[in-house]
Parts: C-alpha cells; structure tokens; sequence
C-alpha cells in the first residue's frame, strides 16, 4: 500500500523534479516508510511507500532485469507467491520478494494479458523506457484510487486529487456537474471526479499513453449477473460449502505480510466471517477492532463484544459521539476529497487512527457483502415494489415495506399515506433500468434544490447524470436478472464511488493502515453473481447463501442476525449548543455567496429548520442536504480556497541503472 504519482511532459522538456516531490508530500500519508522518485527525461514518477511486504527490498519504482521497465504501485498482489513460480518457470529471475517486483516481470511476461492473472487491490504504473509508452491500471472494483488530469497537455496522475493541484499548470475550481451527480446519486460517477479537469481512471481500466498522447483506455474485467430465467442443478448445501472455500481462500492470501495483521469487527454477519476465518487460518491469536457509538441507536458493542469472545481475540474499540464526529468531519472531507451525505466516515477515520496506534499496517474487513449477497434494503424494496406493482391498487401488498421499516407499523394511517406517496413514486414503471435506485436517486435530488441555478445550469451544459449512468452500463444489462440489475447499480454508483473511497481507502490511508477485502475477491465476486436471485435473497430474507455458508463459524446470534445498516449520527454533531464553529462560518450568508455554490437563503431554512427540531429527527432528505451543504463547503474551503499544502518530501540514496532512480528507507 502506498501512494503514486507521476508526469508525462507534453514536449521534450524535462520533467520537473521538485513538483514531483511536492505531490509525494501530499500522499505522505498513504506511505509513511519511504520515497522513491523515478526520472526519464520527459517522464517522472514518485511513490510513498507504506512496507508491508519484504520491508527491506521492496522500494519503489522497481525495475525488471535490463532496466527496460519499471513499475510501482498503491495496493497489494495478492497471489504474488504463486505467479513469482509460474514467472521463474518462464525464465525471469527476481531480486526480492516483494510483489510490486513481480508485477513487473508479469507486464514484461504478459503485457496487458497480465490483468486477469492479478488477484489483488491495486492502482499501478508501469513505464517503458524503450517505446517510452506509459501504462496504468486500476483493480476490479476500484479499491485503490487513481486520478488523472490533463494540465497544457501534460498527463499528471496521483492516487489523491490533492497531488495533481501542485502541478503547476492544474486550477482549483469544483466541478458542477461533479456536484449535482453527488447530488443526485450519492457519488461522481468514476469518469469525472468532484473538481474540475480532474478525472478518475475507472475501476477495471487500463490506459496506455505514448509520445502521441492517448492511445488506448478501456475496461478490463466487468460482473456480469445470472440471467433472470437460469437454472442451477447444484444443492445448496454444495453451494455454501464452495463458497466457504472460496472465501477461506480470499481470506488466506489476504493475511500474507511480513507485518501483523488484524481484522474490523463490527459485530454483523460480514466482518464477523472474516474475523472467524483469520482465526481458522492461523494458530495467531488475531486482534480486532471496532467502532462504538454513545448512542444506542448507532451502537453494537455487546455484538462486537460477544463475537470476540466467541473468537478469542483481543477486541480494542473506540467509542465517538456527536462531538466527535463533528471534529474530525473537516478532516474527513479533506481526505474524502467529495462532498459527502453521510457523516459515517469520521468514526472510521478515529478507528483508524487507533489500529495505527497498537502498532498495526494491515486489517481485513467486510466490506462486498452486502453488494455481493444482496444485504441491503433498496435490493428488498426493488422486489417488494415489483411484487406490488402486479397489483397497484392493492392494499396489502405494499404493507411488506413494514418489515423493512418497523416504525411504519407504529401509525397505520400515517403508514398508508407515506407507503402510497413515496415508495408508490414510478411504481408500474417496472421496465426502468434504473428502477431499483430510482427512489433514491429522487430523494437525494432534492437536495439539488439548495445549489445555485449557476452550479446547476453549468452542469445541464456538461451532461445528464442519468444519461451518463446509462451510457456506463454493460451491453448485457438488459438480460441481467432484476435483483443483478439492481447489484450493479449498486457497485457501480456506490460501492466503488462511496463506500470503497470515504468510508474505505481514505480514512484507512489516513493513519497509513491498508484494508484488505476478502468478499472483493474475483473468484467470490463471479461465484455470487452466478448465484440464482433466490439464494442471494430468498423473500425479504438477506445473503441467504452466504449465512448458510458461514453457519459453521459464527455462533447462531450472529448468523440470524437481521442486516443492520452503519449509520453514524448527523443532526446531534452539527446543530445545537455542543455545535462547532465552524458550521455557523461556512453557513453564515457571506461565506455562501462567496463561495457561489448555493442559495444561503434556502441553507438558511434548512438550518433554522434542524435547530427547530434539535430534540426529534429531522427527515433523512432534510439530513442529507445538511451535511451535503456542510461537506461541500468544507471541501470547497479546504481544497479550493484556501488549501494548506504539504511539505515535499525528500529521496535519498541514489542508484544509477538505465534510468535514474533515488530512494530512502
């Protein structure tokens, strides 16, 4: 794990040192143990690195025998050990046991073929020296981050946004349609990113770039779910064996480090898996780590508490409040580098902080699942729809959306109305690609009514987020079943663009701690997608599959568990007496204009209308709004208006090969 960054010049100038340098010093964070500056003329590359594996030969970038090519990466090779073998056995020798090594002998060996035989979380670059063509990847689902700029024709990467700003020709600005996608579907579709000029590369994407510029991008790898009228013959007490293997499996190459290796526990089904298969794995007595809330409707410590003893580990937790998520949220936007809806990844970034502290690098978590296996309520509420949308008049058939939501059934009347008036938006518009997300996809956009009508005319001229979303579907889409339809939609928008970036890497990279995630495994990706629909959800019953296959781990409290959604408190950290300054300064009028980005008069609704309601809930729209305008503007402040910038870092020793090289350890 670590941070990479690099230029290629437009022209034959040479590339300048010290901004590489300068966008090492932003990623300091992400590769605390070293730097490692690779110079060619008009090429240039750096890495920060974060040694997790052969921590004393494994500097980056690193070359292949003749110095031909040279690699570096942000992430881990998983199975390195077995492609080192199958690469010794075709001739190439190695000079350490680190996987970015193997790596490059893979490109050398395979060149882009080489994607499909990396079962790993990476962002990598790999430079040749002869053809002078510049190659970049990025893992299956987007684990690690890579974004790319085109600043007077020079093509800048960096695994932060923040690096490629102190290229000297990049301007901070926020991009609008960047907003109103975050605005409307939770997260930047993976082709743009939150500020202007500033892309990702996809998820399972390659790129190659030459003297002449572009000359390839595309995908690499995709999921493609089981077509709605497929048989399977195989039981499904075969099924969960193979798939208890295939996350045994996941989990085994998981653990390979040369430092300690630890596990989240949050006390549901998924991490609680995890955490019980490292145990299996090992005769180690692993330790894990959690997050608890002083609010008990957030909280799930004795779950934590029961499945470590259950598991004999040593669980170390850390508990956060209102105060202290609304502490560490300006942190969290800057490294988030988004606007956010959802204040749940500031107790990740203080849980972060405390793995750092017992002196771990490396955890395992379970994140996938629920995409995966169907966990979710919006994949329950697609099908209790569709089951009602054969029937749109009845009476009884929406009254299934009270198992989803319990407190529906505290007021029948009030029920009925909310059933028919929000779940009942596009009901019989069942041949919508979309219409599993639609509900939420509406909800968000209200908060679209805060922007102002410059933000949102400037994005309408750049495109439709509905249509971008549209056009970024597989070809196969329309044959995936209704539940895989709604899969996608899910890891396309939200797990690789929310959940796998501000709840994942960048509050993990935070205190230097690399996540692993076994459920993100290829083979168990594939194997789920393949599933039939009714042993991914059975009814409104949740990861049917995946709780059969883990019963022999888990004691029956926590496989019989209903799925309970990570939710950290909102209202309570940002409104009322206990409030930090900094929400009254980024919401006070003037700011607001300066800014230009929103209505103040609508913010200031919003925000008479939470402190109004300090004691109940506000609405979860009105929520969402409130900490969209409150990330925004964070954002906007901290990266945008006012930016502190880092130090650059320093290499070291030199090493001359047929490039020029320089590093510290």
């Amino acid at each position: 794990m670590c941070g990479i960054a690099g230029v290629y010049r437009a022209d034959d100038a040479p590339i300048f040192r010290e901004v590489l340098l300068e966008m090492a010093g932003e990623l300091r964070h992400r590769g605390p143990d070293g730097v490692g500056l690779y110079l060619d003329d008009d090429f240039g590359m750096v890495n920060t690195r974060l040694s997790i594996v052969d921590l004393a030969g494994g500097d980056q970038p690193i070359a292949d025998e003749v110095g031909r090519y040279w690699a570096m990466q942000n992430g881990e090779i998983y199975n390195h050990v077995e492609l080192r073998e199958e690469l010794q056995s075709c001739g190439h020798r190695f000079a350490t046991t680190c996987d970015t090594e193997v790596l490059v002998h893979a490109f050398e060996e395979w060149g882009v073929g080489c994607l499909p035989k990396l079962n790993g979380d990476f962002a990598f670059a790999v430079w040749d020296r002869v053809t002078r063509e510049l190659f970049l990847a990025r893992d299956r689902f987007g684990v690690r981050p890579l974004f790319l700029a085109d600043f007077g024709g020079d093509l800048s990467f960096a695994s932060e946004a923040k690096a490629l700003f102190r290229h000297p020709k990049s301007r901070r600005e926020l991009d609008p349609l960047g907003l109103v996608e975050t605005f409307t579907l939770w997260s930047v579709l993976p082709d743009r990113s939150a500020f202007g000029g500033i892309c990702e590369l996809p998820p399972a994407h390659f790129l190659r770039y030459g003297p002449g510029g572009l000359i390839e991008q595309r995908r690499w790898w995709d999921l493609a779910f089981v077509e709605a009228e497929a048989r399977h013959t195989e039981s499904t007490s075969d099924l969960a064996s193979e798939l208890r293997h295939l996350l045994s499996e996941a989990t085994r190459l998981r653990l390979r480090a040369d430092v300690p290796v630890g596990a989240y526990l949050s006390g549901g089904l998924d991490s609680s898996a995890i955490a019980a298969l490292t145990q299996q794995l090992t005769t180690q007595k692993r330790r894990s780590f959690a997050v608890g809330f002083s609010d008990p409707r957030y909280d799930e410590s004795d779950y934590q508490r029961r499945m470590a003893r259950e598991l004999g580990t040593k669980l170390s937790s850390v508990a956060v409040d209102g105060a202290a998520i609304a502490e560490a949220f300006p942190e969290v936007i800057r490294l988030a580098e988004k606007p956010l809806f959802r204040t749940a990844p500031a107790p990740l970034l203080r849980l972060s902080e405390l793995v750092r502290q017992e002196g771990f690098k490396v955890v395992l978590t379970g994140e996938g699942a629920d995409e995966l296996f169907a966990g979710y309520n919006i994949f329950k509420e697609a099908q209790v729809r569709r089951f009602w949308a054969k029937q749109p008049h009845s009476k009884f058939r929406p009254l299934l959306l009270r198992r989803l939501y319990p407190y529906l059934a505290r007021d029948p009347n009030r029920a009925s109305q909310f059933l028919n008036h929000f779940f009942g938006q596009g009901l019989t518009d069942t041949d919508d690609p979309l219409y599993s997300h639609r509900i939420r996809f509406n909800n968000a956009a209200r908060a679209l009514r805060f922007l102002t009508p410059d933000v949102t005319d400037r994005a309408a001229h750049q495109g439709s987020s509905e249509a971008r979303l549209l056009s970024q579907l597989p070809a196969a889409f329309d044959d995936f079943g209704d539940l895989g339809k709604a899969q996608y939609l899910e890891i396309h928008t939200f797990l690789s663009g929310y959940l796998l970036a501000a709840q994942g890497d960048r509050m993990l990279m935070s205190h230097s701690v690399e996540g692993r995630f076994p459920f993100l495994d290829y083979r168990v990706a594939e194997f789920a997608a393949k599933l039939p629909e009714r042993l991914r959800l059975r009814g409104l019953r949740e990861k049917y599959l995946l709780r059969e296959a883990v019963k022999p781990l888990l004691p029956p409290e926590i496989t019989r568990r209903e799925k309970r959604p990570y939710r950290a408190p909102i209202q309570r950290a940002f409104i009322g007496p206990q409030a930090p300054a900094y929400v009254a300064e980024l919401l006070e009028p003037r700011a607001l204009e300066d800014a230009g980005l929103f209505n103040p008069e609508a913010v200031k609704r919003l925000r008479q209308k939470a402190e109004r309601f300090a004691e109940r809930p506000l609405g979860e729209t009105d929520e969402m709004a409130l900490v969209g305008v409150i990330s925004t503007m964070l954002l906007h402040d901290q990266l945008v208006a006012r930016p502190v910038l880092a130090s650059p870092l320093k290499p070291g020793r030199i090493v001359e090969k047929t490039g020029r090289y320089e590093a510290v350890t």
